[in-house]
């Protein structure tokens, strides 16, 4: 898909999958940053958001995030950037000043994760979380390493507070490795492959750029990496509450979606100057 000029694949909605409660949209980029603009115009200019969490798990260059609250910072490279927009926020998304010094390429998931009903109006919030503060689980024969970025898995936790139970995990495998996913049996799953292939215990092949869907049948996963794979999992206990989205806002109704409307003309999610 194209969006706003970025070459980006969307795995989810799709005519497949539409929402993975409470996960509402995944997009994967893997872009290389023009030369000719510099970084502080290149990237993602500010746009608003409310009602739920977009969340950018960042896998090569760095994200420099800005928004209307004040917050200004750069994360790099197996870092995550949680953002939950709550009663309204107007951030950017643009390459660091330095990209070109560090590949000149940014690779990265943004997963949108639903907000439930009644934090819907909360302050909004930034967690930024590096990979070094990142929890990581190395399996006993060393072939698979896991990011614990939310949730817990097999009593590692993540750092991120989260408004919902949602566990969000970054994974390698080398060719031959198998690794079990214990998951919570009330939480829906799924799992996006961005780089090589998998085989899902009792249920085939994954290949690079598809997204499997878990059903709600068991507590758990396994896993066998058919070639070095890099995926991405995400699990959570959904909210079953109705969905009211247009573009940048979701919320649970019409009406709702009108007030968000409303409210950013009026300048109420605040202003964003792009000033360093």
């Amino acid at each position: 898909m194209d969006m706003g000029g970025f070459p980006i694949r969307q795995p989810f909605p799709s005519a497949k999958a539409e929402q993975i409660d409470p996960f509402l949209l995944l997009h994967h980029a893997d872009v290389k940053v023009p030369q000719h603009i510099e970084p502080r115009h290149a990237g993602v200019g500010p746009h608003p958001h409310r009602g739920f969490s977009p969340v950018s798990f960042i896998f090569k260059g760095g994200v420099h995030h800005r928004d209307s609250r004040g917050n200004s910072h750069i994360v790099y490279a197996g870092g995550t950037q949680w953002m939950n927009a709550g009663m309204g926020v107007i951030h950017s998304e643009r390459p660091p000043i330095d990209i070109h010094d560090i590949g000149g390429r940014q690779e990265l998931i943004q997963l949108w994760v639903n907000t439930p009903a009644r934090h819907k109006m909360d302050t909004p919030s930034y967690q930024p979380l590096s990979a070094e503060d990142t929890p990581v689980i190395q399996s006993e024969d060393g072939l698979t390493t896991i990011q614990v970025v939310a949730g817990e898995l097999k009593g590692t936790k993540g750092p991120i507070h989260t408004l919902s139970a949602v566990n969000t995990f970054t994974v390698e495998m080398k060719k031959g490795a198998r690794y079990t996913f214990p998951i919570p049996a009330s939480h829906n799953a799924f799992l996006y492959v961005m780089e090589g292939r998998i085989s899902v215990t009792g249920d085939g092949e994954v290949d690079a750029f598809y997204v499997a869907v878990f059903n709600k049948d068991g507590e758990g996963f396994s896993i066998e990496a058919l070639e070095d794979t890099r995926l991405f999992i995400g699990t959570g206990e959904p909210l079953n509450e109705p969905v009211a989205s247009h573009g940048p806002f979701v919320m649970n109704n019409q009406t709702e979606l009108m007030e968000a409307f409303r409210d950013y003309q009026m300048g109420k999610m605040g202003v964003l100057i792009e000033e360093d």
